[in-house]
């Protein structure tokens, strides 16, 4: 009887711990942004917008995670995650860049290895979306550099639904890059609630 009862407690008790498990609030998860990129007629645009999030409070609404990196600003990186992780990551891609200058998906590949391998880079949760003139990129921690077909890039909590609207309005004739980046981002603003109508945008 005894066993008996210790297996039921155990398992309620594992029951118990399962449940709380399930409804924390996970503070470092693809939380508080939206970044997009979109490739047309020769020209890109990079979106992301502004909030900053904690679980389910607004830290900032103005946060700028769109910047220029590489010689003369010629490379447009766009970061989602942890903030500080991806600073760093970002501070890497550049070293990367100045090794190999106005090679970016060498640079990308280089920096894919060592957050790969590298035991304390493998710890940073972010995704980064990067851009030159001529080519387009997703990196993950998973070691993954991947272009995407249509030239279209979404990542973070609304890239999703940013990457969608997106697709869409690349079917519309007349529209430029930059429209389509600012169209899309103010459909995911309007549907994911980590995602704000501040954006931050940069073409080249």
């Amino acid at each position: 009887m005894r066993n008996l009862v210790n297996a039921g407690s155990r398992r309620h008790l594992a029951g118990i711990m399962q449940n709380i498990h399930f409804v924390s609030p996970d503070p470092t998860g693809w939380h508080g942004t939206t970044i997009l990129c979109v490739r047309r007629d020769g020209h890109v645009a990079m979106a992301g917008d502004g909030q900053v999030s904690l679980g389910q409070t607004i830290i900032k609404g103005n946060a700028r995670k769109v910047r220029r990196i590489g010689t003369g600003g010629a490379v447009l990186a766009g970061f989602a995650g942890a903030t500080a992780d991806a600073f760093t990551l970002l501070e890497r891609l550049e070293a990367k860049l100045e090794r190999f200058p106005g090679q970016l998906e060498r640079a990308c590949v280089e920096l894919a290895k060592d957050w790969r391998t590298d035991r304390y880079l493998r710890r940073l949760e972010a995704m980064m979306a990067v851009a030159d003139k001529d080519r387009s990129f997703t990196l993950t921690g998973t070691g993954d550099v991947l272009e995407p077909e249509d030239g279209v890039i979404g990542i973070g909590s609304g890239g999703n639904y940013a990457l969608s609207a997106a697709r869409a309005l690349m079917a519309v004739d007349g529209l430029s890059a930059e429209e389509i980046a600012r169209r899309a981002m103010q459909i995911a603003a309007d549907i994911c609630v980590y995602t704000n109508n501040n954006v931050i945008l940069e073409t080249l």
